[in-house]
């Protein structure tokens, strides 16, 4: 057994206590977006003006289309904001628990499987099909 096993079931330990401490989470993004209204005389047809805004979407795709909706700005946004970083958070997670047990499998030794023949003895045989092959016609 390899010295590092424990330290690595251990964090592993840690990474799913970590997980049932996300809450509720959303997949997506945030932006803040800004526009141009089109009318000649208002404010954000000034060359230097941002726009009107900033207008918060929600992106996210759904069965390979992007769905957005407006948030409005105050609770809605921060509980939103809430979600999509506790997603954030949730996939780095999971990312981590990944490599902690590709570790783990790696340092964890080979043990042969109860009734099983050792390597060896297994590799000496021969394998092959119980059936002989039939013969294919030609094509017309």
């Amino acid at each position: 057994m390899s010295s590092a096993l424990p330290q690595h079931e251990q964090r592993r330990a840690e990474l799913y206590e970590d997980l049932t401490q996300v809450g509720d989470l959303r997949r997506g993004t945030i932006n803040a977006t800004y526009r141009r209204c089109g009318k000649p005389n208002c404010v954000c047809a000034d060359p230097g003006h941002p726009g009107h805004g900033p207008r918060y979407l929600l992106s996210r795709t759904v069965s390979g289309k992007t769905e957005s909706r407006q948030l409005a700005p105050g609770p809605e946004l921060e509980k939103a904001t809430r979600e999509v970083a506790n997603y954030k958070r949730f996939q780095s997670t999971v990312a981590e628990i990944v490599e902690v047990n590709e570790a783990i499998c790696d340092a964890r030794p080979v043990l042969p499987a109860a009734g099983e023949p050792p390597e060896a003895v297994r590799g000496a045989e021969k394998g092959g099909s119980a059936r002989t092959s039939r013969r294919r016609s030609p094509p017309r």
